[in-house]
C-alpha cells in the first residue's frame, strides 16, 4: 500500500476539523485538492474511509489509518526538527486526560510544558474509563486511562491511585440527616456527566440504585464549587477536598468511606522523543500527587 504524507495530512486534518472545508483551511489548500487526497486514499485502501456526514467522522478503516497518520506526522516533524534549524509548524501533540487529574495532580506539569517550543498540545478531557478508545481511534497519541492492559500498539504504565471521598456541604447534610447517617435515596447528587459512575459505586454498596435527584455539572471547577455550595453531595478527589474539610466548607459521610482509582499512563509505542519526554513529566507529577 503506497500512502503519502499529503493525503495522511488531509485525513488528519478532516478528523479534526469536521469538514472538507475546514481541512482545506487548515492545510491551506483547496477542498477539492482535499477531496482528491481522500478519493487517492480511499482508492489505495479498497474501501470508504471518510463518512460524509456532518461533521464528516472517519469510518473503522478510517480510524486505522488515522493512528498511522499521526504517529507518521508526529516522527516526521521530529526529524524536521533535527534537521533544521526552523522547525517550521508546531508539532501536534493530542493527550487524553480525565478532567479532576487535570485540575489536580497533573496541573503542576503544565507549567513544565509551557517551556516547550513549538509544540502545540492539545488535551482531551474524557473519563478515565473512556479515554483509552480515543486512542484506539487514533485520536490521540497518549492517554490517562483507568485501563490497566496496554491498547493494541502501545506501552502503558501504572501512574498511581486517586482517592476520591463523598462529602457535601454541612447544611446539605443536616438537611438530609437519617439516625446516624444520611438518607442516602434521598440527597440530591452531582454527577459529573453521564459517564460518572463514582456516585454511583457508593450508592450501590448501601443498596440504592438511583437517588431523587441527580444534578450534572460538566467542569471540574464548577462540579467541586456546586458541592461546596450545596447542590449536592458527590465524591471529590482527595486533593480538592482537604482545604474544604480544614475550613469546614465540606464534611465526609461516612468514616474510612472513599472510592480509590488506579490511574495507567498509555502511549504509542514509538520511538518518539517527544512522547518519551512527556512521558517523564507525567511521571514526575504522578509521584508527586498520586498515592503509590
Amino acid at each position: 500500500m503506497e500512502l503519502t504524507t499529503a493525503q495522511l495530512a488531509a485525513l488528519v486534518a478532516i478528523a479534526d476539523h469536521g469538514t472538507f472545508d475546514a481541512a482545506a483551511r487548515h492545510l491551506h489548500v483547496t477542498p477539492s485538492a482535499i477531496s482528491q487526497r481522500i478519493r487517492a486514499l480511499e482508492s489505495v485502501a479498497g474501501q470508504v474511509l471518510v463518512r460524509r456526514s456532518t461533521p464528516c467522522v472517519p469510518t473503522v478503516a478510517g480510524h486505522t489509518l488515522l493512528r498511522v497518520a499521526r504517529q507518521t506526522q508526529l516522527l516526521l516533524a521530529e526529524v524536521g526538527g533535527a534537521l533544521a534549524h526552523d522547525a517550521g509548524d508546531a508539532v501536534d501533540l493530542p493527550v487524553a486526560v480525565n478532567a479532576d487529574s487535570l485540575a489536580t495532580w497533573l496541573r503542576p506539569a503544565l507549567g513544565e510544558l509551557a517551556g516547550w517550543e513549538d509544540v502545540a498540545f492539545r488535551f482531551f478531557v474524557e473519563d478515565q474509563g473512556f479515554s483509552a478508545d480515543l486512542l484506539r481511534r487514533g485520536e490521540v497519541l497518549a492517554a490517562v486511562t483507568s485501563e490497566p492492559l496496554a491498547v493494541q500498539g502501545c506501552v502503558a504504565e501504572r501512574l498511581g491511585t486517586m482517592r476520591y471521598v463523598p462529602a457535601a456541604a454541612p447544611g446539605l447534610v443536616a438537611r438530609w440527616r437519617h439516625g446516624k447517617g444520611v438518607d442516602w435515596a434521598r440527597m440530591p447528587m452531582v454527577v459529573f456527566n453521564e459517564k460518572d459512575e463514582l456516585q454511583h459505586r457508593v450508592l450501590r454498596a448501601r443498596g440504592v440504585l438511583q437517588p431523587r435527584v441527580v444534578h450534572r455539572v460538566p467542569t471540574s471547577t464548577d462540579f467541586h464549587e456546586a458541592v461546596r455550595l450545596g447542590l449536592g453531595w458527590a465524591t471529590v478527589p482527595e486533593q480538592q477536598l482537604l482545604p474544604d474539610l480544614a475550613d469546614g466548607r465540606l464534611v465526609t459521610l461516612g468514616r474510612r468511606l472513599h472510592v480509590d482509582v488506579e490511574l495507567f499512563w498509555h502511549r504509542w509505542r514509538l520511538d518518539s522523543t517527544l512522547l518519551t519526554r512527556l512521558s517523564d513529566v507525567v511521571r514526575r507529577a504522578a509521584g508527586a500527587g498520586l498515592r503509590r
